[in-house]
């Protein structure tokens, strides 16, 4: 049986901070494609994009309301928002709110980083 998946699985749209070489923090938004692929045999085919180096993980858990002081991220990476909201914004001014589902890859680590808002 062949099995037809919709085009939105070819696409996985992230949010980035990075810092410019003035030290300012700022937004941006990348897509990576994905191609169908016998990733994981004897699996059937799904989505996947090419592989990038991963070489540690970690958790992170706020409570509600919780405000964070203007700072660079503590390392390069991602967040991937489980529950809850949160706000961040950049020394640009610009503020994006974050939802469950959203990621993130913070690579602020140098520069004068972000203030984050975290609301429930």
């Amino acid at each position: 049986m062949t099995q037809t998946f919709p085009p939105n699985l070819t696409l996985v749209t992230y949010h980035r901070i990075y810092v410019d070489p003035r030290g300012d923090s700022h937004f941006d938004t990348v897509t990576v494609k994905q191609s169908l692929a016998c990733a994981a045999p004897p699996a059937a085919p799904f989505y996947v994009s090419e592989d990038k180096p991963a070489s540690k993980y970690r958790f992170y858990s706020f409570q509600p309301g919780w405000i964070g002081e203007l700072h660079p991220a503590p390392t390069r990476q991602f967040l991937a928002l489980m529950s809850g909201a949160v706000e961040m914004e950049t020394t640009d001014g610009t503020v994006r709110r974050f939802r469950p589902g959203d990621l993130v890859l913070l690579e602020d680590t140098l520069g004068q980083g972000a203030p984050d808002d975290e609301h429930r």
